[in-house]
This record gives structure tokens, sequence and C-alpha cells, in this order.
């Protein structure tokens, strides 16, 4: 009975064969030529040696990943053993090699062969140990270079983005309310109204392109939908460094721009959108390969001249893990965040000492202008307003809709799905911790601090928890995919189908809803003008009271204003206590029934 062949003498006869002698005191020499550090010779492959890596099959595969598997494909690769899309951790346990391009540490090349002390009786073969996966491995970089293929795909969901938010929202709506009031900065869309602390001069310098030279709502739209469709190319696009898997990515970015909440505002003049895709930006710039110091800092650097609350939530995650994570600790990572903020305040900072005498009193004044933030739980709130309305202040005549609550539902299932997907790859899971910790940290103030919601607070929330959702999604089809039956394929679809057959009607719903309510304000500006009510002119409202008045060409005075007003705009049967004893008179032909406007009388005030 002859005894099973010994690696090391195999590698030795290997040698004889090509006349290369053996290296002294080993069984074996170096690695020759066909040979790279991280795969077996052709002489180990003939001689029935286990291999530690089998060649990446799967088009999926990182291009590190790729590249070695082409370097390998001549040592015995087939389709038995080829690596599933997530790798695959076998017997041999020695993926890591081809899932992570960084070297483990203390992990022995896959490559070796036994190493034995001089005069040392041959031993047989045993299978090399699974390699450790330390922080190093858990925290690994993402792949060198995006795939052309999936590149493509991305660029493709941006623009089939815009084309369906042009369709389902159209791009003559009329200016929402904040909208007048940014847009109103340039003199195409006077008269002025007023600017309170609470905003920024973000949405402005958007929109400066266009409303520099023209008054066209039209031309603004489609403004607005091109640099919305590039800023959700530009924001997913550092992630195909990261994720390996990189189909994930731009499944994703069309998960995020199928949600109706993402199609409304795609072509609006508000900041929320840009500030989901800076930081969805920062973040994948951090934790690239190397990360990008001028990539994390523009990318903080717009999320935080939109909205500088959201800013300091979202950069507060990322300090703590360049802190605590050693793969992280990076220079760049750290200047990278803290100039991005730095920056981005730069405009709102300038302006609190001009205009309301300091940081601490714009921020005092700020919490008065939106009622205060204070400990709350304001999940409810938010949960109600999943299907609307735009603003839900205050929620506790709106209803919960069961069918809006689907991605709440859905997107925390594929999110673990992802991560379990990951840890059975023995893939780095770290990257994708940050981004559950980014979104989570960027919710929190609106769940916990507001006791009002609106949908599109959440939107920086829902690009982030994304990505690992949407690595759960592709675990899911393959899974359904191999199984014996059609049935989860079928499932699977039916999730899909219903998910969009509950956000596309939302935006269109939403479209229809502010078409009407915005025309309002023009049936009421007709109304004064057919009872020469003209600029120069002061108006009171009860609600909508800035973009009646903006409509209407009016000065709008606040409520405690002690200026009687050349008009009060109301709803219902029972006027202001200003305006009781007024003639009045119901707007005709309104969207919302009820408004009324009174006048005041030539001896009034």
């Amino acid at each position: 009975m002859s005894a099973a062949p010994n690696p090391s003498t195999a590698a030795a006869r290997g040698q004889q064969q090509t006349g290369a002698p053996a290296a002294p005191g080993s069984a074996a020499g170096p690695p020759t030529a066909g040979e790279s550090a991280a795969g077996p010779s052709a002489a180990d492959a003939s001689a029935g040696v286990p291999t530690d890596i089998s060649p990446a099959a799967s088009a999926d595969a990182s291009a590190d990943a790729s590249a070695d598997a082409t370097a390998h494909a001549s040592v015995g690769g087939s389709a038995d053993n080829a690596v599933g899309p997530y790798g695959d951790r076998s017997t041999t346990g020695a993926t890591a090699a081809l899932d992570d391009p960084l070297p483990i540490e203390s992990a022995a090349p896959a490559h070796a062969a036994p190493v034995h002390a001089p005069h040392a009786a041959p031993t047989h073969a045993h299978a090399p140990a699974a390699p450790r996966l330390g922080a190093r491995r858990y925290t690994a970089a993402g792949p060198r270079r995006p795939q052309p293929r999936a590149h493509r795909a991305l660029l493709a969901v941006s623009a089939a983005v815009a084309v369906l938010a042009a369709f389902l929202v159209p791009l003559t709506l009329p200016l929402g309310w904040d909208e007048l009031v940014y847009a109103s900065r340039f003199p195409h869309f006077d008269p002025a109204t007023p600017f309170s602390s609470p905003r920024t001069r973000g949405v402005p310098m958007l929109l400066a392109p266009v409303a520099m030279w023209t008054d066209s709502v039209l031309l603004l739209r489609i403004w607005l939908t091109l640099l919305a469709s590039a800023a959700l190319y530009l924001g997913f696009r550092p992630w195909l460094r990261v994720v390996r898997r990189q189909r994930a990515v731009p499944l994703a970015a069309a998960a995020y721009g199928t949600l109706w909440i993402s199609l409304f505002y795609t072509g609006s003049a508000m900041p929320n959108h840009y500030t989901a895709m800076g930081s969805l930006a920062a973040v994948g710039y951090f934790l690239g390969r190397r990360p990008s110091a001028t990539g994390i800092a523009v990318g903080l650097a717009l999320a935080t001249v939109m909205r500088p609350n959201d800013a300091v939530w979202i950069a507060g995650p990322l300090l703590v893990g360049a802190v605590l994570v050693p793969a992280w600790r990076r220079r760049s990572a750290v200047l990278g965040t803290v100039a991005g903020v730095a920056i981005g305040a730069l405009p709102w900072v300038v302006e609190a000492y001009v205009r309301f005498g300091g940081v601490f009193e714009r921020l005092s004044d700020a919490s008065d202008v939106q009622g205060g933030m204070r400990p709350v739980v304001s999940l409810i709130e938010h949960a109600t307003a999943l299907d609307g309305p735009l603003l839900c202040r205050p929620c506790g005549n709106d209803s919960l809709d069961a069918t809006a609550l689907e991605l709440w539902l859905l997107l925390p299932v594929f999110t673990v799905l992802g991560m379990l997907a990951l840890r059975r790859a023995g893939q780095a899971r770290g990257p994708y911790w940050m981004a559950v910790a980014v979104a989570l940290a960027s919710a929190a103030p609106y769940f916990f601090l507001l006791d009002y919601a609106a949908p599109r607070f959440l939107l920086p929330t829902y690009a982030l928890l994304l990505i690992p959702a949407a690595v759960g999604m592709l675990a899911a089809w393959d899974a359904a995919r191999g199984a014996r039956t059609r049935w989860p394929l079928v499932g699977l679809a039916l999730v899909l189908v219903a998910h969009l057959a509950v956000q596309l009607p939302l935006a269109r719903t939403h479209a229809n809803v502010q078409i009407g309510a915005r025309g309002d304000w023009v049936r009421v500006a007709e109304v004064l003008r057919a009872n020469d009510v003209r600029p120069p002119c002061t108006l009171k409202a009860t609600t909508r009271a800035i973009p009646l008045a903006h409509t209407a060409g009016c000065q709008v005075l606040e409520s405690r204003s002690p200026r009687v007003p050349d008009v009060v705009v109301y709803r219902g049967d029972t006027p202001p206590r200003v305006a009781r004893g007024w003639p009045s008179q119901e707007v005709p032909d309104v969207y919302a029934n009820g408004w009324m406007v009174a006048f005041r009388p030539s001896d009034a005030g």
C-alpha cells in the first residue's frame, strides 16, 4: 500500500523536472515565476495538493479578486470550485486572501508548503488553518477601482430617476412655501420674504445659476432636476470602492431614487436631498481604501451648508470611528471630516454674527421658530408621515397608513440579511456598520428632539441604510434563484412590485395635492386684485401667510405685529380678532374649501 503523496516530495519532484534545485534545508524551494504569493503553482495543482484559493468566477468579485482569478485561471479552476458573489469561506478558510487584497497579519501565505527541519521525516499534508479575522480584516478596504458595468449602471439609474421624477411631478409645479423663501433672495422672484434664523444659504447657492437671470419656474425645475440627478450619482459613486459586490451600489441608488420622497423633491429647491447625498459621499470616501480628505470635506461641506445641524450628527460617528478603530485612524479622514464641517458652517456662522448677534443667539432664535428642541419620542409622528403630509405639524389629525409602513418593515429586514450574507462570506462588515451608525445618528435628533415630522427629514437615513440593504436584496435574490422551486423568486418579485406600487403613486398624489393647494394662493391673489388691493400692500393670514403674501406681491406681517394690515386671509367662518367687523369675501373655485379674505375699511386703523 503506497502512502499519499507528500506536498514536499511533490514540490521537489516538480523542481527536479524543471531542473531547478531545491533550497537547502527545506523540501520545497521558493515560488517559481509562474507562482504568485496568492496562489499555488502548477506543480502543486498537478500533485493534488489542496489549494487555498479558488479562482473567482463571479462577475461581481472585486477588481483585485478578478485580477487574481485571471492570473490563476490555469490552476485547475472549474465551476465546482468557483467563488460565489460574496467570496467563500470553505474548508481552507483562506478566502480572506481573495476578498481582501490587504495582507492578513498572522496568516501564513496561502501557497507556502510546510517547512521541515533538516533530516526531519516527511509528514503528511494537513489542510491549512483558517486565518484569524482581526480588526484589520473586519474593516478591510474595498475594491481598487469601480467595475465599468456597475459604474454604467449607476449612471443609468441616476438618469432614469430624473426622467421618472419629471414624469410623476410636473416641472411646471408652482414653487412651494420654502422654495419661495429661497428663490426670493433674487430680484426676479421679488418681493423678498423673511429669511428666518433656521434657514441657510445652501439652497440659494443651488438656485443662483438660473434664478439670477430668469423668473421661469420651468427652467428652474429643469436645472434642479439635473442637479439632483448629478448629486445622486456623486453621492453613491464613492461606494463603488467600498462595496465588493458592486452591483449593490446602483441597486441602492435605484431603491433610494424610487422612494416617493426622493422623487417629489428631485426637482425641488429644498436642502434634504443634497444633505443626504453629501453625507453619503463623505461616509463612502471615509471608508475607502485610502480615505480622501478632499472627498470627505466636499461631501460634509455640502451637507453642512444645506443643514448644519444634520451635518454635526453625521460627522460625530466618523470622528468616533477614526479614534476607536485602528484601520480608520487616518489623518486624512480626521482632517477631511473637521474641515468639511468647518467650511460648510462658515456662511452660517458669519450670518449669525451679522444678523443675529452671535452663534448662540441664532441657535436660540432658531429653536424658538421651530417650536423648541426638547427630549421627546416622535416615532409615531414620523410613521404617520410616511405617506405624507409634507410637514406633519401637528400630526394629531393624521392617521397611520399601514401600507406606507412597508418601507420601515423592508429596510431593516434587508439590512439584516445583508449583514448576515457578509458574515457568511467572511467579508468585512465594519464599513456597513459605520453606514448604519451614521444613518441612526442622523435620525436621532428628529426622533428624540422634535415633536413634529416631515418625510424629507429622514432622507440621509434612508440613503445610508440602503447600502447594506442592497447587499441583502442581492443575497435574497441569489437564495431565491438557487431554490428548488420558483416560489421564492415569485415572492421576492411580489415584494418589489408592492413596494413600487406604494411609492410611485404617492409621488404623483402629492404632486397633485400641491398643484391644487398652491393654485389656491393664485386664486386668493386674484380676489385681492379684483378688489383693488395691489402692491405696496400688507397682509396677515392665519395660515400660509408667507406664500399668500408673496403671490399677491404684498408685505407679510407677523401675527404679533401691532400694524393693521390691508387684508387678512383666513379659513373658516370666524375671522381673527383684528379683522372682526371688516367686509369679507369668499374665494371661489379653490382646491381647499373655506378660504376667506377680509378687507380693511377706509376708516379702520
